[in-house]
C-alpha cells in the first residue's frame, strides 16, 4: 500500500453539478518528488461559482483553453499511479470528503475503476487520534512545508510533507 496526498480544486461545492478544475497527487515519502497535477476542462452542462473559481486563480476561459480533457488526465493518472505505488495507493486528505468524492466522480465519469478504492484517510482525523484530543483536527496544519495557495499540486505537496511530520511523531505510514 502506498499513502498519496490528493488535493482538488472545484468551482463550486460537489462533483457533477460543478467542475474540478485541478487535482494534485503527491506520494507521502521523503523527498516528496512523485508528484501528479493536472488542470482540466470544464464539464460541459456543469455549473460554475465564480467565488469558488477565483480562489485557485482560474477562470473559465483558461481551463476551455488550457485544461486537459478530462478522460486523458484520469488515464494518465491511473497510469502514473500503476508506476508509483506499491500495492493499492490509499487517498489522503486535508478534506477527503470534498476530495475523495470529486475523484471517484471523475473516475466513474469517464469509464475507469478507482484506483484508490472507496476509502480515505483523514489528515485532521489521524494528527487528532495521535494527539489524543479530538478538538486538535486543525492544528496539523501548521505542520504544513509549503503554504496553502489552492493550487492543487502546492496544497498536496505541503500536506505530504504535514503526514511526514505527523509520522515523525510516533503515527506509522506505509514506507514504500
Amino acid at each position: 500500500m502506498t499513502w498519496f496526498c490528493v488535493d482538488v480544486e472545484a468551482n463550486g461545492p460537489v462533483p457533477g453539478l460543478y467542475s474540478m478544475t485541478s487535482f494534485g497527487v503527491v506520494g507521502v515519502r521523503e523527498g516528496l518528488d512523485d508528484t501528479f497535477y493536472a488542470e482540466l476542462q470544464p464539464l460541459e452542462d456543469a455549473g460554475c461559482i465564480e467565488e469558488a473559481l477565483a480562489v485557485g486563480g482560474m477562470s473559465m476561459d483558461y481551463l476551455r483553453a488550457n485544461g486537459r480533457p478530462v478522460a486523458e488526465a484520469m488515464n494518465d493518472l491511473v497510469a502514473w499511479l500503476s508506476k508509483t505505488s506499491s500495492g493499492r495507493p490509499v487517498l489522503v486528505s486535508d478534506n477527503n470528503g470534498f476530495d475523495a468524492a470529486f475523484m471517484a466522480y471523475y473516475f466513474a465519469l469517464v469509464g475507469l475503476k478507482n484506483p484508490f478504492g472507496f476509502s480515505s484517510r483523514r489528515i485532521g482525523d489521524m494528527y487528532s487520534g495521535l494527539k489524543g484530543d479530538s478538538f486538535k483536527a486543525s492544528e496539523w496544519k501548521k505542520l504544513r512545508t509549503t503554504a496553502h495557495t489552492h493550487n492543487a499540486l502546492d496544497d498536496a505537496t505541503g500536506n505530504a510533507g504535514a503526514v511526514l511530520a505527523i509520522a515523525e511523531m510516533g503515527l506509522k505510514i506505509p514506507k514504500k
